[in-house]
C-alpha cells in the first residue's frame, strides 16, 4: 500500500466518539472527508453509541495522494474501522454515503455486519460517468458540493484525479455484482433531488439486495450530501430508532420524512 505524502488538512481528520457496546462506523464519500459525516456522528454519539468515522486514503490531504489511491484501499480502510469496533462492541453497524455506500456494501459482502444504512449510495449512475472512457485529462474540475442548505462548507478538493474517478467507477461496477449476496437489515436513504448520484441508484440497490428487512426512504429536503443538509436530523433519528429495534430483535420503525 502506498503511503500518503501530504499532511491531513485541518478539520479532515478521522473522528472517534467512545460510547456503549453498540458501534457505528460512518463512511464519507468520494472527495469527501469525515467532516461531512461529523454531524451524524456527533448526534449518534449523544445517544450513547461508540462512533468511528475513518478518513479514506487520499482524501483530505492532497490530490496527489488521491491519484495514487485505489478502491481496494478504500474498502480496506472501512473494513479495518469495522473490525476495530468489533473488538470492543457487541454489535456494529455501518452508515455509508455516496461512494461510502458502495464501500459499505463491499464490507457487508466480505464480513458480517449487523446492519447497514446507505445515504445516496453510488452503484450504477453518477455524474462522473462521462469520464469513463476519458484518458487524456489528468485532473477534473469540481463544482460546489451538492447541498441544498445554504452556507454549508464541505472540505473537498477543487479538482480530482481522473485515475481516482476511474477507481470510483470500477468500484461501482464490482459492487453491483455483489448486491444479491447482501441479506442483512438495510435502510436506504435517497434524496428526491440529487445532482451527483441519480436516485435510481438507491432503487437499484433496493430491488437487487436479498435482505428481507429493507426500507427505501425518500429525503424530500436534501440534495446529494444529505449528511450536511436539512434532512440530517431525520437521518440520525431514523438510524437510532432502527438500531434500537434491531438490538431488541424487533422490526424497523421507520419515521416520516419532512417536506420541502
Amino acid at each position: 500500500m502506498n503511503n500518503e505524502l501530504h499532511p491531513v488538512l485541518s478539520g479532515a481528520e478521522s473522528l472517534f466518539f467512545k460510547g456503549n457496546e453498540t458501534g457505528i462506523v460512518l463512511c464519507h464519500g468520494f472527495n469527501g472527508t469525515p467532516q461531512s459525516m461529523e454531524y451524524i456522528g456527533e448526534n449518534l454519539a449523544k445517544y450513547g453509541y461508540t462512533v468511528s468515522i475513518p478518513r479514506l486514503k487520499g482524501h483530505g490531504t492532497h490530490v496527489k495522494d488521491m491519484e495514487s489511491s485505489t478502491y481496494e484501499e478504500w474498502i480496506e480502510n472501512l473494513q479495518n474501522a469495522h473490525e476495530t469496533l468489533k473488538q470492543t462492541c457487541e454489535r456494529v453497524y455501518i452508515v455509508g454515503q455516496s461512494m461510502g455506500g458502495a464501500l459499505t456494501l463491499q464490507v457487508a459482502f466480505r464480513q458480517y455486519v449487523d446492519g447497514i444504512f446507505l445515504i445516496n449510495a453510488a452503484v450504477t449512475d453518477v455524474a462522473y460517468n462521462e469520464y469513463r472512457y476519458e484518458n487524456t485529462l489528468s485532473m477534473i474540475e469540481e463544482g460546489n458540493p451538492d447541498i441544498k442548505k445554504h452556507a454549508v462548507h464541505e472540505i473537498t478538493y477543487d479538482q480530482v484525479p481522473l485515475k481516482a474517478i476511474h477507481q470510483l467507477l470500477d468500484l461501482m461496477d464490482h459492487t453491483k455484482n455483489k448486491l444479491k449476496h447482501i441479506s442483512i437489515p438495510t435502510i436506504i436513504f435517497k434524496s428526491k433531488i440529487d445532482h451527483v448520484v441519480s436516485p435510481t441508484n438507491s432503487d437499484y440497490i433496493y430491488n437487487n439486495i436479498s435482505s428481507s428487512e429493507k426500507w427505501l426512504i425518500e429525503l424530500k429536503n436534501s440534495y446529494h450530501v444529505a449528511s450536511m443538509d436539512y434532512d440530517a436530523p431525520f437521518i440520525v433519528d431514523n438510524i437510532h430508532e432502527s438500531i434500537t429495534n434491531l438490538n431488541k430483535n424487533r422490526p424497523f420503525q421507520i419515521m416520516s420524512s419532512s417536506s420541502v
